[in-house]
Parts: structure tokens; sequence; C-alpha cells
């Protein structure tokens, strides 16, 4: 039995050496993550949208077009008043959020599919009824800037939940792959090795990087950005652990039968590609069909990302996570299960 761990501990440390031993994977790993989360927090944390682009289309014998300018440009908006056509193109190029065509009743042209054009609309209906009411009644601003309302509170989640997704895919399946095609599995068939410590040596050394990751970013959102981590620290690592695992797993399934590492690199941005778009990182997942929810909520990534900002943001407790975290641990037994079942060593 003693042997049996002295063999399993070594398989961790070759692994570990064989990750220290590539520079630019370390990067990728701890560096890259640290990067994107601190450049995406300065962007999102503290900036102010900017006043929209708008145009007013000229009209002739009337001093309609520059008044209305006129007003937009004293909040501030940046305003020209061009003919038609010219008003058209720009709006076609994305130069401009907005037409105003200041007739009798004012219309306005805009794309209910661009968001910046929707909101140059509101704010610029806003104003001109502001001054339409002779700014008599001025209205109230208050700023949400409290930690765990801002979008980069609601933004950090999402990137630990992609990174563990990221680490788990290509630092257990790329890898498996890689040491098929270097012929790496008929040297350790030759040690008595048991077949299920291989792969659980993969895991482990999986968990012994995920540590670091996970508490650089966590320390660089909540000292820097004043994230907050929630009332359960052991509920938070408890949820990405689980995360880990479930995507270590998957990354075992995909490489345990493949044999080129093209082949991997498809398979793993197939796996990847649906979570990316669908499981809420950037925006909340609900914004999908109705039709849509029950094979999003199903997903892994989203079950993570989920959890977590209940957690982190709310100070959610285990009990009411309880169906995300089995939900992924589901994803881990089952994946690694059949991993193991289906390894092909040759």
């Amino acid at each position: 039995m003693q042997q049996r761990w002295q063999a399993f501990c070594q398989l961790i440390l070759c692994r570990i050496r064989e990750f220290y031993r590539e520079p630019e994977v370390i990067f990728w790993v701890y560096g890259f993550p640290l990067l994107l989360a601190a450049g995406l927090g300065i962007a999102f944390s503290q900036g102010e949208p900017e006043p929209p682009t708008v145009n007013v289309q000229e009209i002739a014998d009337s001093d309609q077009p520059e008044q209305r300018a006129e007003q937009l440009r004293k909040h501030k908006m940046k305003v020209q008043v061009l003919p038609p056509e010219e008003c058209e193109l720009r709006f076609i190029q994305g130069k401009s959020q907005l037409i105003i065509i200041p007739r009798e009743r004012i219309e306005y042209v805009y794309d209910p599919a661009r968001a910046d054009s929707v909101l140059a609309l509101k704010w610029v209906e806003a104003v001109l009824e502001q001054d339409r009411a002779g700014g008599s009644a001025q209205p109230l601003e208050s700023k949400l800037t409290k930690p765990g309302s801002r979008y980069i509170d609601f933004l950090l989640p999402g990137l630990i939940g992609m990174n563990i997704m990221g680490g788990g895919l290509f630092g257990v399946g790329f890898v498996l792959v890689e040491m098929r095609a270097k012929k790496l599995f008929k040297r350790l068939l030759a040690t008595p090795m048991r077949h299920s410590d291989f792969l659980m040596s993969l895991l482990s050394a999986r968990m012994l990087f995920l540590a670091p990751e996970m508490l650089s970013l966590l320390l660089l959102g909540n000292l820097i950005f004043s994230v907050p981590l929630g009332h359960s620290i052991l509920c938070l690592l408890t949820v990405i652990i689980l995360g880990a695992l479930a995507f270590a797993g998957i990354g075992l399934l995909v490489g345990c039968r493949t044999e080129k590492t093209e082949t991997i690199s498809g398979l793993i941005n197939l796996v990847m590609l649906p979570m990316y778009l669908l499981s809420g990182i950037f925006f909340s997942s609900t914004k999908f069909p109705e039709v849509a929810q029950p094979f999003i909520q199903a997903l892994p990534l989203t079950q993570l990302i989920n959890a977590m900002r209940l957690v982190m943001l709310e100070g959610a407790s285990f009990y009411e996570v309880k169906w995300s975290l089995c939900i992924l641990a589901l994803w881990a037994l089952g994946s690694f299960s059949l991993a193991l079942r289906w390894f092909r060593w040759r």
C-alpha cells in the first residue's frame, strides 16, 4: 500500500515538474488571467458611459435642427447637423448612435438591436423632455457604486469560471493526448502502476495548480476592486473545487480516446463554445429564451458561475447552492467514471 502511494506521489511530481519547466505555460495559466481580470476590472469598476454621438438632420429653411443640436451640446453630447444622406451613412458605419429629424413632431431613427442606439434614444428623449419643461424640476441622480452591485462584481465570478473551464479541459485533456502522441503511455504501462492512479494523479495535479490561480484572482478582486467574497469562504472553495473537478473530468473524457493534438483542440473548442456563449460569463444566462433554459442550466459552467455569484454577492449558504453543487458533482463523477472505462492506453 505504501509503495502505491509513493508511485502516486511521483506521478503528481512528474506533472508538476513538467508544468514548471515551461515558462510560457505558467504565464498562460497564472499571468494571463490576472492581466485579463485587472484590465476588465479597471474598465468596468469606475468608468461611466460617454454621452452619445447623434446627428441632427438638416431641414431646408428651418433653424430647428441647429436649435436641437445646441440643446444637446449643453449636455455634453457630440452632435452634428448634416444632410439626410450623410446622417444615414454615419449611422450605418457606426459613427453615430441616433438620427434626429426635428419636424413638428420629432422623429428618432435608431436600431433596436443596438444597445448603444437604444441608450442614445433614451438619453436624448430625457434631455429634450427636461428642456421642454423649462428645466424647473431637475432630476435627482444616485450612482449605485456599492460593492456587490457593480458590473465588476458580476463579471469576476464569470472570469474565474471561464479560467476553471479552460484549465480543466486544456490542462487535463490536451496533456493526455500530448502524452499519447509522444508514446509516453507505452513506458508507463511497463511500470506496476494502476490505471486509476495515473488518471487520479492528473486530477490531483490540476487541483494543485488551481490553488494559486484562484487565490490570486480572488485576492485581486477583493483587495483592488473590493469585490465581496461572501459570508462563507468554505462554501466558495467547495463550489470552486467541485467546478474544477467537473471540468477536469470532462477533460479526461474528451481526451480518453483521442490520438492527435489537432483533434483534441477541436473537441475542446466544441465543448467550450456553447458554454462561452450561453453560461453567463459576461451577461446573465437568463437573457436566452425559456425554451433553451433547461439545456443552459444543465451546463456545468452555468451552475459554477451561478453558485459563485450567489455565494460571493448574496452571501448564500451551502443549502442555497445545493442544486448547483449536486449538478457539478454529477458532472465530475460521471465524466471521470466514463473516462476510466473508455480510456485507451495504446
